[in-house]
């Protein structure tokens, strides 16, 4: 909750237009300027976003081929002895 407000208040700073003269300090506030800068926050979080997808896939794609590259050994030399229990308790 804390990082959304830090956020939020950067971005409306970032709208804000600041000038100084003799008599003091003006801050004016630029709706089109906050509006461009949220565009380009959210294009860059899709980017992010879609980024981080990629490599999730790219990720995937490595471990399902390495899984199907993968051989086994299996020694199956034993004496195994099984019963029948359906055939046993049938008589």
């Amino acid at each position: 909750m804390r990082i959304i407000s830090a956020v939020t208040l950067a971005l409306a700073l970032g709208a804000c237009n600041v000038s100084k003269n003799e008599n003091g300090v003006t801050v004016q506030y630029d709706q089109n300027t906050a509006k461009n800068t949220v565009a380009d926050v959210s294009n860059t979080a899709q980017n992010i976003g879609a980024d981080i997808g990629n490599d999730v896939q790219k990720t995937a794609d490595k471990v399902q081929n390495k899984v199907d590259n993968t051989d086994v050994d299996a020694n199956v030399n034993a004496d195994v002895k099984t019963e029948n229990t359906a055939a046993n308790n049938a008589h």
